[in-house]
């Protein structure tokens, strides 16, 4: 062996990557995954107070019915229908089907679009006839 140290990186490094929807969906997967953690301990919060008596439930209804607490449970079901999406893709990948650079891209992209969309029509629904 030479005492010439190769040229070559010891690992991958960031730089030699190009950032496609896949890996964005992949980061936000797991940004999603621990968004849906705090968002189930306002869930809790909710039912505890629920259980608690009409004071605290009260309480806990005014920060939901604010317009902070509409933010928090926008995101929150955003966060949580894009991590389904995000799921199923994934539950697609193990079958051995749509792993192709262009079908897991196509996939990504409609995972974002789907889980937007979603969201948006089930607020308007919620706000049209709830």
């Amino acid at each position: 062996m030479s005492d010439v140290k190769s040229a070559r990186p010891l690992s991958p490094h960031i730089s030699i990557y190009k950032f496609r929807p896949t890996m964005a969906m992949s980061i936000l997967h797991r940004i999603t995954g621990g968004a849906l953690y705090v968002g189930t301990l306002l869930l809790v919060w909710w039912l505890v107070a629920a259980a608690s008596g009409p004071a605290a439930f009260a309480t806990a209804s005014a920060f939901f019915g604010s317009i902070i607490g509409q933010l928090i449970l926008f995101g929150y079901t955003w966060a949580l229908l894009h991590h389904m999406f995000g799921g199923l893709r994934h539950f697609v990948w193990d079958t051995g089907r749509a792993i192709s650079k262009t079908t897991s891209t196509t996939l990504a992209n409609a995972t974002i679009i789907g889980s937007l969309a979603a969201t948006v029509l089930l607020w308007l629904g919620i706000l049209i006839f709830g």
